[in-house]
């Protein structure tokens, strides 16, 4: 075995064994919502974006929860790990005004609002946000 191959060898190796050890590691409990900004104009996280999560209850919303994106655009804080959702709609307003302002940045759009729709409140579910000054987009994430 040449020096590649061995190299090659040695890092599915240890890849392997990081496999095994993380399969049989505890789960850890995360919020049943989870979002995540990355800025795309800029090529990074958006951290410090202000975020509220909303649930529909009949014709009202009900504020659930509020967070700041951390350094990794990430919300953690967003709903605790214990907290139970049921089916139904849910919404995330991101305070797209703030995280511009605070970067010097303008932008066309002040506020972005996903709505989205629970229907198997077992599951996790990621509300990712991609972001810049003059477009958005949003998918389910994992």
């Amino acid at each position: 075995m040449d020096g590649h191959q061995q190299r090659l060898h040695l890092l599915a190796r240890s890849q392997s064994q990081s496999c095994s050890r993380a399969a049989t590691r505890p789960t850890m409990s995360r919020s049943p919502i989870t979002s995540h900004v990355l800025d795309t104009a800029r090529g990074r996280p958006a951290e410090g974006v202000p975020m509220v999560l909303h649930a529909l209850n009949g014709a009202s919303w009900t504020v659930l929860g509020s967070t700041l994106t951390d350094s990794d655009g990430r919300a953690p804080g967003l709903l605790p790990a214990n907290a139970v959702i049921r089916p139904g709609v849910y919404k995330i307003t991101f305070d797209t005004a703030a995280y511009f302002g605070a970067i010097g940045v303008q932008a066309f759009y002040p506020e972005v609002t996903i709505v989205f729709e629970i229907d198997d409140a077992s599951q996790h579910y990621h509300v990712p946000l991609l972001l810049n000054p003059y477009g958005y987009s949003t998918y389910r994430g994992s």
